[in-house]
Parts: C-alpha cells; sequence; structure tokens
C-alpha cells in the first residue's frame, strides 16, 4: 500500500467534470483506489462517491493505492491532480 497527499487546485474542486477524469484515470489500474477526506474515505473508481466526499478547491486529499501496480497508479494519479484535472 502506497499513499501522497496532495492538494486540489481546481477553482471548483472535484466537481463532476474533474471528478469523472479522475475516475477515468483511477479505472486505468487493477490496484484499490481510495482517498481520504476529513475523516471519510471515497472510492476514486467511482464518480459518485467522488462527488459525495465535497472536497474544494484547496482542500488536501490522501490518495491510497493498493495493489500490484500501486506505485504506477499512484504517480497517475498524484499528476492528474496537480494538473488540474483537465481544467
Amino acid at each position: 500500500m502506497v499513499s501522497q497527499k496532495v492538494v486540489i487546485k481546481n477553482p471548483t474542486g472535484l466537481h463532476l467534470r474533474p471528478a469523472g477524469i479522475l475516475c477515468k484515470e483511477a479505472m486505468q489500474f487493477k490496484s484499490m483506489i481510495t482517498f481520504s477526506f476529513r475523516g471519510n474515505t471515497a472510492n476514486a473508481k467511482s464518480v459518485l462517491s467522488v462527488l459525495g466526499a465535497c472536497v474544494k478547491c484547496g482542500d488536501e486529499i490522501e490518495l491510497i493505492c493498493d495493489g500490484e501496480d500501486e506505485e504506477q497508479a499512484l504517480n497517475t494519479l498524484v499528476s492528474a491532480v496537480e494538473n488540474g484535472l483537465g481544467e
């Protein structure tokens, strides 16, 4: 299991479009991918779970990857978040 904290840079937080991009990136990997935010855990492969976390701009989440391709998954997702998830 690997994890890393990352700050959401999108001006509108994780609304539908960036949440969809995050899920699309996460679904490329076999590892279980979640993130924790304010004591709750969300499934990064579920758009509804990501939206339900109510993550806003400037919030810090901790991405957690567990599985055979965990390192690559973590690097890809951290990079996607740091690049603004398409925004």
